[in-house]
């Protein structure tokens, strides 16, 4: 009996016992792109199961993921300030996040999960307020052009 709940056990976390971490830094100048208001790297790919760990490099930014601008079903998610942020995405898809009081000054990353493009276009469709709006445009290029080189298990979503 004990064999047969240790071996349930072992399988039960066995899903999650590879599962990255990946690190984004959040920046109100960012010394290696001299970029204002930015998240370091502003594009990820990251599998289901793999955690993010944003840590802020200076005070006064925070994580919060954008309603609408998600994969569905996703539930809000809103993070304290100046804090080392920790997030286990489960779900395929783009998430599209901000640094709450730097939105508009073009604080915004996305991280794709599983490879999974089947929401971009709600992406594409969110409307990015200030600086934000030419923010995303490259980083939404920058992925455009990984999706394109990838070409696994991605949908035409043009």
């Amino acid at each position: 009996m004990r064999k047969l709940l240790l071996g349930f056990l072992m399988g039960a976390f066995a899903t999650n016992a590879f599962a990255d971490e990946v690190a984004i830094d959040m920046w109100t100048l960012d010394p290696s792109t001299h970029e204002r208001n930015d998240f370091n790297p502003g594009v990820i790919f990251i599998n289901p199961g793999d955690t993010v760990v944003w840590t802020a490099k200076e005070v006064g930014h925070n994580v919060e993921l954008l309603t609408g601008a998600v994969p569905e079903g996703i539930e809000k998610f809103r993070s304290g300030f100046d804090k080392e942020i920790r997030y286990t995405f489960q779900q395929d898809g783009i998430y599209a996040y901000k640094c709450l009081p730097h939105f508009g000054l073009g604080m915004i990353g996305f991280i794709v999960v599983g490879n999974d493009f089947s929401n971009l276009n709600s992406i594409k469709a969110y409307r990015y307020p200030g600086l934000a709006k030419a923010r995303a445009e490259g980083l939404l290029s920058q992925l455009d052009q990984m999706r394109k080189e990838t070409n696994e298990n991605v949908a035409d979503v043009d």
